[in-house]
């Protein structure tokens, strides 16, 4: 990114994860004609992707959301993803172009009314499946989970080139024994180490958070703090 990106700060507005919070974020430029060539940098710097917008947590009064990121080439799975993994062997991982289907639209309304219900996003209609999931810029693809044919989840992943950026992982509120969460974010790594991407974008970890805090657990795990990329001890 260079000085001749426009960033804009929003306007002040309730916190989505700390709901007695007050929160504000920088947005690159949404009109600006390259994003998609800004994407990567702006990951470097601990940017994140909704829709079509790249935000980062700019907040006066609080710095709780800190970017975080996964080292792929260092990577390994702790005893708990290993099970994961073997609890999953039976399903089948494709990479699809993004977008909307009745089928993908059906899961990811079950699973907001399941985790989300009166959030304000459990009643996304097909425009907002589109508008939050991928961006005409994006070089989004979906990693699609399935049973014997069956869509189980969906792991919306952004493929830069110097990085693979977690954007939203959506599954079947039914199996949740499955831990497909975890899951998703295993073929994210495992993604990013066939294309030989350095790096797995996780978005923010916030400490103690109990939406948040799991990042954590994929090790190493880097933070970004007062300007550079840190290992978490």
């Amino acid at each position: 990114m260079t000085d001749r990106v426009r960033l804009f700060q929003t306007l002040p507005h309730t916190c989505g994860y700390f709901a007695e919070r007050t929160a504000q974020n920088l947005v690159v430029d949404p009109g600006a004609p390259n994003l998609d060539k800004l994407y990567g940098p702006a990951l470097a710097k601990g940017f994140r992707r909704a829709g079509g917008h790249l935000y980062l947590p700019q907040c006066a009064a609080c710095q709780a959301c800190v970017p975080c990121r996964i080292d792929v080439e260092r990577f390994a799975p702790d005893r708990s993803q290993r099970r994961c993994m073997a609890r999953n062997a039976d399903l089948t991982v494709a990479e699809a172009a993004p977008g909307f289907t009745h089928e993908r639209h059906a899961l990811y309304g079950r699973y907001l009314q399941a985790r989300h219900s009166g959030g304000g996003m459990d009643a996304a209609d097909a425009d907002d499946f589109q508008r939050f999931l991928a961006a005409p810029w994006s070089p989004t693809l979906f990693l699609e989970f399935r049973k014997e044919g069956r869509l189980l989840g969906v792991a919306v992943t952004d493929v830069a080139l110097a990085g693979v950026s977690a954007v939203y992982t959506f599954f079947d509120p039914d199996e949740g024994a499955r831990s497909l969460g975890t899951w998703g974010i295993l073929q994210q790594v495992a993604l990013a180490d066939r294309r030989g991407i350095p790096y797995v974008y996780l978005g923010f970890w916030i400490a103690g958070h109990p939406k948040m805090d799991y990042k954590r657990r994929f090790h190493p795990l880097e933070v970004r703090r007062h300007g550079r990329w840190i290992e978490m001890p």
